[in-house]
């Protein structure tokens, strides 16, 4: 039966893998918890987690340093909490999202973005979250105090400065190479501030565990609502740890056979298979502690184009 063998995937990948209880509590925020409008019981949520062989004790101290990190906020009634996203925490989970479920933009106007930030207009505590915001949007670090991103990253770089409370403290400009000038070529700036072979790694290893997934499930089965929940969180919490590590540049600054787009019609073929048997589970499980369950939202109803 197709029903052990899903089984049989799902234990070796936790017994191999075995995510670390905060890190997969805010994938599920992030993929089956913001879309309903960002709050779930704590009930629930540990339910949500049991399926995933997390205990409670483990969820609770996972949220509450999330709580105090800011991502999420605590609200209280009698003996029940339940958790939401902060406005800041919702803000950082929309720009997560575009960057798991959309796929890589090909269209390039050969445009870098400059971020400059010079040691005396900030504190150094400033400077240090700048800097960890940045790179984890994909900028490479000339220089200390200077940052650089092929394509548009506007939207994003002003997020960032005005959550970080940095936006009077940088400098921000756009640049081009200069045709009629004499110098290295601003392509060379991919060997000197990115170092890609461990993302194609990354990439390889995802495809290897997850294509033979995708070949199981792409034949008859018996899925339950609880494994293609199971899957799903696995899947994306995979993904998502890849492409923290992947600055997204442009496709046509990148190798033609670049490992992200294998990866990513991998996920992609399986998100849209187990969606919605797991959504199902997700609604089932908020609906013991909440009246009514909130529909998917409509910005969240296109995740690699399924439906919501």
């Amino acid at each position: 039966m197709k029903h052990k063998a899903i089984d049989k995937w799902i234990a070796g990948f936790l017994k191999q893998q075995p995510p670390r209880a905060k890190s997969i509590v805010m994938t599920v925020f992030g993929d089956a918890i913001a879309p309903r409008g960002g709050a779930v019981w704590l009930g629930s949520l540990i339910a949500l987690m049991d399926a995933l062989k997390i205990n409670d004790r483990l969820v609770r101290t996972s949220v509450f340093r999330l709580t105090e990190e800011s991502w999420l906020h605590a609200n209280r009634s009698g003996r029940r909490s339940q958790y939401s996203l902060t406005s800041q925490g919702a803000k950082r989970f929309a720009r997560a999202h575009q960057r798991v479920y959309a796929p890589a933009s090909s269209a390039w106007d050969g445009r870098w973005i400059f971020v400059i930030a010079p040691p005396a207009l900030s504190s150094s505590s400033d400077r240090n979250q700048l800097k960890k915001e940045l790179l984890w949007e994909g900028f490479g670090l000339i220089a200390p105090g200077v940052f650089v991103h092929p394509g548009s990253k506007e939207a994003a770089v002003s997020e960032i400065l005005q959550r970080t409370g940095n936006a009077d403290h940088v400098f921000v400009s756009a640049a081009t190479s200069l045709s009629d000038i004499t110098s290295r070529p601003l392509t060379d700036l991919l060997t000197h501030c990115w170092q890609l072979e461990g993302v194609i790694k990354g990439y390889a290893d995802f495809v290897k565990r997850f294509a033979p997934l995708l070949s199981l499930l792409q034949e008859e089965s018996d899925l339950t609502d609880q494994q293609a929940f199971v899957i799903r969180t696995l899947l994306i919490h995979a993904f998502r740890r890849v492409q923290l590590h992947d600055p997204q540049l442009p496709a046509e600054l990148l190798r033609a056979d670049w490992a992200g787009v294998t990866a990513y019609d991998v996920c992609k073929s399986i998100y849209q298979i187990v969606t919605p048997q797991a959504d199902a589970y997700v609604a089932l499980t908020l609906a013991t502690e909440q009246d009514m369950v909130l529909p998917i939202a409509k910005e969240f109803a296109q995740r690699f184009n399924t439906e919501g």
